[in-house]
């Protein structure tokens, strides 16, 4: 008897192991003919979540509802409450180390002492002649700073109390051809407000995007909420939506927050001309990359667009005024903050001006973006280009004696370690200290669990380290930039700069292509 139950046993095995490689294969042959996985047609085992997952919302109705199993969300004190204040800042600076393949010395067409009006061409890529990057406000030209091998690192403005516009004669969005089109967001600055994936560029002007996508919230640490800032914006967006839809033959997709008791702004929920597709889950469902991959995954011959919301409510009003308006709402955070909140300004606003008094200690750390994919800034320093977010948070630079080996301060971390699972709500007052130095790349399946995209982040990440491009490719490099695997970083045992290998490999990529 116990014989024959031993068999059985080993049978089904063997048909277990037989049936998972044949699915596996499946999924393999389809992603190397270009098709869409990430619906789940190509696969011997349907995902669990299609049958025991989260019931869509009756509130959604018709829309696509993406329910996302993995990811972690990283709770931090000093989120921004719903007031908007008037920003202090009054030096701004355009930042070309911001754009991403663009030559170290750009052309640049000012001098110190010019006066400019928002939307003057400051400078332009000598590669790509003819994409202009303009002027975020007006007034005095106060800097040209250089970096290393005389790189041009910022073009600073002093702007004017009242901010004057350069006037551009907009064309006809019911008979303008696509040419004409991205012609005048060429010289107008509207270009350079969108990305294109892969490699995260200032778009080519002779690609024409598979689709172009938009993602109307953000699920990283202490981010803005998009829903309260675009609430007056409804006549922008639809109109930058509008806009979109000469740029591609495809589709252009919008994501909308589907998280469970999240209020959506009737500007995104109302959008005409575009596909909703609500997604609900954890850090990073709200990364435009993630909404990517589950709704039309970026393939080896593909590329996309992708634009923010602030981004393409300036798009808009370029269109319905005629005039290049870089204003941003700025979510002002963190646990070193004092009064946390939104502030009305421009893009590229000096970051000692804009939180100047509303900082409390003097050992911090002031981040442009959020606390996991934004970067490091002094207080002279300037916001990066696409950031509408400001975080301050203590700096980690006191030793911690056994702090691996007594977790007696509580933190945000997904190691069961810490009983943070009891604690599901419970906001931490984190420090950048990484409580851990960098240790042998091991497997630990970390990263699997906090991405949800159909890849293997660590061996991608180990192909980066040893330069195969081939393999870089088929385990999806095209799909990813640094926000997405931003969280994989924070989790990573190994302590490994995975952002920066990240773009390493991207770096490589680019110049094969």
């Amino acid at each position: 008897m116990l014989s024959t139950s031993i068999i059985v046993v080993g049978i089904v095995l063997v048909i277990g192991l037989i049936v998972s490689l044949a699915d596996n294969l499946m999924q393999i042959e389809a992603k190397k003919n270009n098709l869409d996985i990430s619906k789940g047609q190509f696969t011997l085992f349907p995902s669990l979540s299609k049958w025991f997952g989260a019931k869509k919302p009756a509130s959604i109705k018709d829309a696509p509802y993406h329910n996302l199993t993995k990811g972690f969300d990283v709770k931090i004190a000093g989120k921004a409450s719903k007031e908007i204040a008037m920003g202090n800042a009054k030096t701004f600076a355009i930042l070309p180390p911001n754009f991403n393949g663009m030559s170290p010395i750009p052309k640049v067409e000012v001098n110190v002492g010019d006066e400019v009006a928002a939307g003057d061409v400051l400078f332009y890529d000598k590669k790509r002649e003819g994409i202009n990057y303009v002027a975020p406000v007006s007034g005095e030209v106060i800097a040209v700073n250089r970096g290393a091998k005389r790189s041009i690192a910022s073009v600073v403005i002093l702007a004017d109390k009242v901010i004057k516009h350069k006037q551009f004669a907009t064309p006809d969005l019911s008979s303008v051809t696509r040419d004409d089109l991205i012609a005048f967001l060429k010289i107008s600055g509207g270009l350079t407000l969108l990305n294109q994936r892969p490699f995260d560029v200032i778009p080519d002007d002779d690609v024409v995007p598979a689709n172009i996508f938009v993602s109307t919230f953000d699920t990283a640490p202490l981010a803005p909420d998009y829903s309260f800032i675009a609430e007056d914006n409804a006549v922008a967006f639809q109109e930058g939506i509008n806009v979109l839809n000469l740029l591609t033959d495809g589709k252009v997709y919008v994501g909308l927050d589907g998280r469970p008791g999240k209020v959506v702004s009737d500007t995104f929920k109302n959008v005409t001309n575009a596909e909703v597709h609500y997604f609900n889950g954890k850090h990073p469902a709200g990364n435009v990359g993630i909404q990517i991959h589950h709704i039309a995954p970026i393939t080896t011959t593909s590329k996309v667009w992708t634009i923010g919301v602030q981004e393409l409510i300036s798009l808009g009003k370029l269109f319905l005024t005629g005039k290049y308006d870089a204003e941003r709402t700025v979510a002002i955070t963190g646990t070193s903050c004092a009064n946390p909140k939104y502030v009305k300004t421009y893009v590229g606003a000096n970051i000692g001006e804009l939180i100047a008094g509303n900082v409390e200690g003097d050992n911090n750390r002031i981040i442009s973006g959020d606390p996991l994919s934004g970067s490091k800034k002094s207080s002279e320093g300037f916001m990066d280009y696409r950031d509408d977010q400001v975080t301050i948070i203590e700096e980690g630079d006191e030793y911690e004696l056994f702090g691996w080996l007594l977790p007696v301060s509580p933190r945000p971390s997904m190691s069961g370690t810490f009983p943070n699972a009891l604690f599901s709500n419970f906001e931490f007052e984190p420090t950048t200290n990484t409580h851990g130095e960098r240790r042998a790349f091991v497997m630990t399946g970390q990263y699997e669990k906090t991405l949800p995209m159909d890849i293997y982040p660590q061996h991608l990440m180990k192909a980066i380290l040893t330069g195969d491009i081939e393999k870089m490719e088929g385990l999806g490099i095209n799909e990813l930039t640094e926000e997405d695997i931003a969280i994989c970083e924070f989790v990573c045992t190994s302590k490994q700069p995975l952002q920066a290998i990240l773009r390493d490999g991207l770096d490589m990529m680019q110049e094969q292509s």
